[in-house]
């Protein structure tokens, strides 16, 4: 075999496994982690009534907060997340609290400080998914912020401030 064929041959077979490279690296960069996959197949049942498919919710910003009556950051910070989800509402930002609790203090919360934006009831098992998103210590408040791609671009664990949220809103705009 000459050298231009050898050469030719070699430097084809570099391109072949930089682009086959650049494939996975591209597919690997793209795929959703299984919890962010599995968390847009989740719905919730809601206080008032009926269900909260988080599906349609995909493709937007989202503010995911987990909480619980109990839990007095959580109690305090309702407010803010309220008026955050009134102000970005119209950019196409959705805010959903998921309950960690019972249904029942969930409505006698909800009745004395009613929320603009939607409320799961996740129960016990809203810790497992904040962990799964997350949340290795488990504690409450905490939040999650997915891109319109489905990938979360932002955790927080405890109390969220306005710094937080002018920051997320930066980052996705």
């Amino acid at each position: 075999m000459n050298r231009r064929k050898a050469l030719t041959i070699g430097v084809g077979a570099v391109a072949l496994a930089a682009g086959a490279g650049f494939g996975w690296w591209r597919e690997r960069r793209t795929a959703l982690p299984e919890a962010e996959r599995a968390l847009w197949d989740l719905q919730f049942d809601r206080p008032e009534g009926g269900s909260l498919p988080l599906a349609g919710l995909r493709g937007q910003p989202l503010l995911l907060n987990f909480w619980a009556t109990w839990c007095a950051p959580c109690v305090k910070e309702m407010p803010l997340l309220d008026a955050f989800q009134r102000t970005h509402q119209p950019a196409g930002w959705r805010v959903v609290g998921l309950a960690v609790d019972s249904p029942t203090p969930v409505r006698e919360f909800l009745k004395n400080v009613p929320v603009t934006f939607p409320i799961g009831l996740a129960g016990l098992t809203g810790v497992d998914l904040a962990r799964s998103l997350g949340n290795e210590r488990g504690g409450l408040p905490f939040s999650a912020v997915f891109g319109r791609d489905g990938r979360i671009i932002a955790r927080k664990l405890g109390s969220i401030g306005e710094q937080d949220l002018a920051g997320w809103v930066r980052q996705l705009a």
